[in-house]
């Protein structure tokens, strides 16, 4: 018998819906919220209030789009975090009304975990997930972590960022080169105008597979602070070799952790995600070292690095099979783990 579940993103920004059938995916809807931009940021009230306006719209487009009709829908899935606490409201409470009014199971889903499980989702260019177990990089605004994937609900976390996460630390310095926001994307653009290897940042020592950014962050700054006394233009005439130098600095940072992971675990199959698995300098950097290594590698499509529901469905559907269900007094959570 197939499973349709209904999945519902709504952690930050962006508000999504999508429909899957199985493991297949039928609709993945996303609206975005251009009013951030002028802020340099995401505004979190008015975050949520743009998610109120726009997730009834979505979830209808979604249905549409997906062709099924909602006596179809066997359960719907939800991000109860980690996220923008009102954020999560919106989707939650949405998702409460909609299963009394339809009388079907609820599914709270880890964000993070979703992210993790997008190479799982079926789409006429995707037909083969990772085999078990796996090391997942998720590289993303709020979180940098190395997971240990053993099955679709067991993760381990084995390294994660003790202070700042790795995209982060490309939107400030992005904003400190007079680019506009999201900077990440910016960032990448530039560098490949740039020489990657012009200027020298400082990477942290930090044991075992943890990161840390916030001392290039503070490198960085200082060292445009320092250039700018002597040059007022230096940001302006050398903003590409900066941008591909900052991007340089963080793959290798990354992908020594990276190595290092699969080293001491002897795990060989790689997969990447998050919003910063989109940079096309990692990209590249993860399939250069997957063919000197030997790598089996798995690297999202560019729809699945982002916020999205699909990512949440499928999780909703693994969860579904398991028998893990929510109750209508859950809440959702701005921090969450594994």
């Amino acid at each position: 018998m197939s499973i349709t579940i209904l999945g519902i993103e709504s952690s930050c920004d962006d508000t999504s819906a999508a429909l899957i059938k199985d493991e297949q995916l039928l609709s993945n809807v996303i609206a975005n919220q251009d009013v951030h931009v002028a802020y340099g940021g995401v505004v979190p009230e008015l975050a949520s209030r743009a998610h109120q306006q726009n997730i009834i719209p979505v979830v209808d487009l979604a249905l549409k789009r997906a062709g099924v009709e909602v006596k179809d829908i066997d359960a719907v899935a939800f991000t109860r975090g980690p996220g923008l606490l009102g954020s999560l409201l919106v989707g939650t409470s949405f998702v409460k009304g909609f299963s009394l009014a339809r009388d079907i199971k609820m599914i709270d889903v880890n964000h993070l975990q979703a992210h993790v499980l997008v190479h799982f989702i079926q789409t006429d260019e995707q037909l083969k997930g990772p085999d078990f177990p796996f090391l997942t990089l998720l590289v993303s605004g709020g979180h940098t972590q190395i997971v240990v994937v053993r099955n679709h609900l067991d993760m381990e976390i084995i390294g994660r960022t003790i202070d700042d996460a790795a995209g982060e630390a490309f939107d400030k310095c992005a904003k400190l080169l007079g680019l506009p926001y999201p900077g990440g994307p910016m960032i990448d653009k530039l560098s490949k105008e740039g020489d990657p290897f012009r200027f020298k940042f400082n990477k942290p020592r930090i044991k075992n597979f943890d990161f840390s950014f916030s001392g290039l962050k503070t490198s960085f700054l200082y060292f445009l602070r320092d250039e700018l006394k002597k040059d007022e233009k230096f940001i302006e005439n050398n903003r590409s070799d900066l941008a591909a130098s900052l991007q340089q600095t963080i793959i290798d940072i990354l992908m020594t952790k990276l190595c290092s992971a699969a080293e001491s675990t002897g795990i060989n199959t790689i997969a990447l995600a998050g919003g910063v698995s989109a940079n096309s300098g990692l990209r590249d950097k993860v399939r250069e070292l997957g063919k000197e290594r030997g790598w089996d590698l798995f690297i999202p499509s560019f729809s699945f690095t982002t916020d999205n529901a699909a990512m949440i469905a499928i999780t909703g559907y693994y969860k579904y099979l398991s028998g893990q269900f929510a109750g209508h007094d859950i809440t959702p959570m701005a921090r969450m783990h594994f």
